[in-house]
């Protein structure tokens, strides 16, 4: 399973990672939001070099241009709801993909425990396509490999990407255990080396939810 960290070079994505994490910024909602959305952009970028590509003929009004064009199949899925700013700056890049949506949250248990609950998908067919799965944060894994079943409802896909802004160690591990290694890319911003007792990464950024569309009752 190929594993992409991008924070681990150095560009302006990393400014946009510093601003996701800085509480000084966060204030700021609709900055955080575009700052998920411009790091969709850049992964949406990054992950087009890895289509197939076909040269096509493009009529200018001089003549003809040969061009070299994806000829992938892509649908993006995003988790609700922090992975909205997510995908939208996934879908500014591949405008023609398809797009899926999966509801999976935590549900909190008295013990302080918690299970990853599904509640609906909507999808179109994903056999042969290439799948970008996005959730700004991979914790555990769990809710990822939640909505990558999910998924699998809709389809046989050609490939599928693994798209988080910030990911822990163990989410990493989790993916890399539970999904199929030929056919997975997993792309990160940052990877964390800790969970906290409530399954928070640390330093992590927080709640992207709450912080993209504000707190939440429950």
């Amino acid at each position: 399973m190929v594993i992409h960290t991008l924070g681990e070079n150095n560009s302006l994505f990393n400014r946009f990672i510093a601003e996701i994490r800085d509480v000084n910024v966060q204030n700021d909602p609709l900055r955080f939001r575009r700052n998920l959305e411009r790091v969709g952009e850049i992964y949406a970028y990054e992950i087009s070099k890895t289509l197939d590509f076909a040269e096509q003929s493009v009529a200018t009004p001089l003549g003809t241009a040969i061009a070299s064009l994806p000829k992938d199949e892509v649908v993006v899925a995003s988790i609700l709801r922090a992975g909205l700013p997510l995908h939208n700056g996934l879908l500014n890049y591949f405008d023609r993909s398809e797009n899926a949506f999966i509801s999976a949250y935590r549900k909190h248990t008295e013990d302080g425990k918690f299970k990853i609950n599904f509640e609906y998908i909507s999808s179109p067919s994903i056999d042969g396509k290439v799948v970008i799965l996005a959730d700004p944060m991979l914790a555990t894994g769990s809710s990822m490999e939640l909505a990558y079943k999910a998924m699998l409802t809709k389809g046989t896909p050609k490939h599928v990407h693994i798209v988080s802004v910030i990911a822990s160690q163990e989410g990493v591990d989790f993916i890399k255990n539970n999904l199929p290694v030929e056919n997975t890319t997993i792309w990160n911003g940052v990877v964390d080396a800790e969970l906290n007792t409530k399954s928070y990464i640390v330093p992590g950024c927080g709640d992207a939810g709450d912080l993209a569309f504000g707190a939440k009752l429950g």
